[in-house]
């Protein structure tokens, strides 16, 4: 009976079958405040700790809350451009995750220390 009422030629009686969206579907705040919440903790993790892989993984972290926000948005207009640019923010961030690793690792070789407050490696 479903599936007469799904090819038929009566749309109205389809969507009777199907769940509101509002049922089914979390509301875009609560993106908003977990996004919110996780960009909160990076932000604090950059500012409060000295462990650098800390402060890069609290980077990390925040690129992620605005990916999430992206996505969030996206999907509450329906719209792709939050998608397209979250697709790119990835990108970027797994170069920096590359880049950033490398940088951290040999500057342990050199320093022998990851704590933000011992490396004065500019200074001459």
């Amino acid at each position: 009976m479903l599936s007469f009422f799904h090819f038929s030629i009566f749309p109205f009686l389809r969507f009777s079958f199907r769940r509101a969206e509002s049922e089914t579907m979390v509301p875009t705040h609560y993106h908003l405040i977990l996004s919110a919440i996780l960009f909160t903790i990076g932000t604090m993790g950059v500012l409060l700790r000295r462990n650098t892989i800390i402060i890069f993984m609290s980077v990390e972290l925040m690129l992620n809350a605005v990916n999430l926000s992206f996505v969030a948005l996206a999907q509450h207009w329906g719209s792709m451009d939050g998608q397209l640019i979250v697709f790119f923010v990835m990108a970027v961030a797994a170069a920096e995750a590359a880049v950033g690793l490398a940088i951290i690792l040999m500057v342990f070789r050199t320093k022998e220390t990851v704590n933000a407050d011992e490396l004065n490696l500019m200074r001459g």
